[in-house]
C-alpha cells in the first residue's frame, strides 16, 4: 500500500508502515507472542501522546510522550520489581538511583525528550498524587522515572512544547493493546542510523513465559547499521540526515518470569547484545539505558507483616538462559520495528528525517 505525502515541497510516495516480520525479517529463534509487543506480557499498558504543529518562524514542535504501566491497578500500593541497567550513561534520567537500590518500580515509566523530563515527571507526579493522597501526607513520597533521547534535529527543543498535562494524557490514553509504533509519542522527533527512528517493539514466548521490549531508538549513523545482516539493500537515492549526533535509546524491559531485582538486571544487561547487533557500539554521546520489569510479584506498599514471600526462578534453571536470548531477541527486533514503521518527518527549520527504504 502507498500514499502520498508532501515534504519540503516534493511529493513522495510513502508506504504503509510495517512490522519487520511483515518484510520477511525474522529475528532469532524463540516465538514471538500472539501481538509480538511489550503488551503480550500480561496487563502491561502503553500510551502515546504525540505533538506534531508549527510554532512559528520556523519553529516546530515535533516531539512526544510514552507511558509504560507495568500493570493497570495502582502502581504505588503495588509495586512490580525492577532493576535498570546503563550500558553508557551519557543521558537524563529520573528515579534509577532508588529503583536499583530498592528493587522497586512504583510508578508509569516515562519517555520523552531530554529538556522534557522535568515537566513529564511534574506531570507524572500530579497523577500519582491525584490517585494517591496519602503520598508525601501519611506515607513516604514517591519514585519517579522517566527517561529521554535528544529529538532537536526535528523538535524545537529550546521552545520546551511538551507540558505536564501531556505526561497525564498519555499516562490516562494507556492500554493493552498493540502499541503504536515508529515516529509517535516520545518517538516523534527521533532519528536512528541517519534515517526516522523512534518507537519500536517486540515479545518472545519463553516457556510458560513471556519477555517483551519497547524501544526508544535515536543512536547511530548510517554506515553503522549492520543492513547485511537482514538481507537489505542500501538505497543510495534516499537520504539520510546529514549529521546525526552520536544518539541515544531507552530500552524497557518487562517480563512476568518471577524474577528479583539482580536476576532482573542479569537479564537486561542481554539487551546490550541486541542493541549491539544491530551496529551501535554505544558511542561516547550515547545515553544507552535499559530499564526492566517483572509483573509476577506484586509487592504491597501497605502491610503489617515483617516478612513476605516470593516465588524466584532458580538461576541455574535452563529458562534462565532462554530469558538471556529472549532479552537479545526482542531488542534487536524492537529497533528494527522504529525504523521499519516510521515515515518520513518534517520538523524544525525544515529539517527531515526520511524512513528507512526497506522496499
Amino acid at each position: 500500500m502507498e500514499r502520498d505525502s508532501k515534504i519540503g515541497g516534493t511529493i513522495l510516495i510513502q508506504r504503509v508502515p510495517k512490522k519487520i516480520r511483515q518484510r520477511g525479517i525474522i529475528i532469532g529463534r524463540l516465538p514471538a507472542g500472539e501481538k509480538n509487543c511489550i503488551t503480550d506480557v500480561v496487563d502491561v499498558r502503553v500510551g502515546h501522546v504525540t505533538l506534531d504543529h508549527s510554532l512559528g518562524e520556523g519553529e516546530y514542535a515535533c516531539t512526544g510522550v510514552t507511558a509504560i504501566l507495568p500493570h493497570g491497578g495502582n502502581l504505588f500500593q503495588q509495586k512490580v520489581v525492577g532493576a535498570s541497567y546503563v550500558l553508557n550513561g551519557f543521558g537524563k534520567t529520573t528515579g534509577l538511583v532508588q529503583v536499583d537500590e530498592l528493587g522497586l518500580i512504583e510508578s508509569p515509566i516515562m519517555l520523552t525528550n531530554t529538556f522534557a523530563v522535568p515537566a513529564v515527571t511534574q506531570g507524572a507526579l500530579e497523577f500519582m498524587l491525584e490517585s494517591n493522597p496519602e503520598i508525601g501526607d501519611t506515607t513516604g513520597t514517591i519514585n519517579l522515572v522517566v527517561g529521554e533521547c535528544n529529538d532537536s534535529r526535528l523538535n524545537s527543543i529550546r521552545k520546551l512544547p511538551i507540558e505536564p498535562k501531556h505526561a497525564i494524557e498519555c499516562i490516562q490514553k494507556a492500554s493493552t493493546d498493540v502499541a503504536a509504533e515508529g515516529a509517535v509519542g516520545a518517538g516523534k522527533g527521533m532519528i536512528c542510523f541517519g534515517y526516522k527512528g523512534g518507537i519500536g517493539s517486540s515479545s518472545r514466548v519463553v516457556g510458560d513465559f513471556t519477555i517483551g521490549c519497547l524501544v526508544l531508538s535515536n543512536f547511530g549513523r548510517k554506515e553503522e547499521f549492520q543492513s547485511e545482516h537482514y538481507s537489505v539493500e542500501e538505497q543510495s537515492a534516499v537520504p539520510t540526515y546529514p549529521k546525526p549526533a552520536d544518539g541515544s535509546i531507552m530500552i524497557v524491559l518487562a517480563t512476568d518470569a518471577p524474577l528479583s531485582s539482580r536476576q532482573l538486571k542479569r537479564v537486561a544487561k542481554r539487551c546490550g547484545i541486541g542493541l549491539g547487533r544491530t551496529g551501535s557500539h554505544f558511542s561516547n554521546g550515547s545515553g544507552d539505558v535499559v530499564i526492566a520489569f517483572s509483573t509476577s510479584n506484586k509487592i504491597l506498599h501497605f502491610k503489617e507483616d515483617s516478612l513476605e514471600t516470593r516465588v524466584l526462578l532458580r538461576d541455574d534453571h535452563p529458562i534462565m538462559n532462554d530469558l538471556f536470548q529472549g532479552a537479545t531477541e526482542v531488542t534487536e527486533e524492537a529497533i528494527l520495528n522504529s525504523l521499519s514503521q516510521a515515515v518520513t518527518t518534517e520538523g524544525r527549520m525544515g529539517n527531515i528525517a526520511y524512513a528507512y527504504p526497506f522496499e
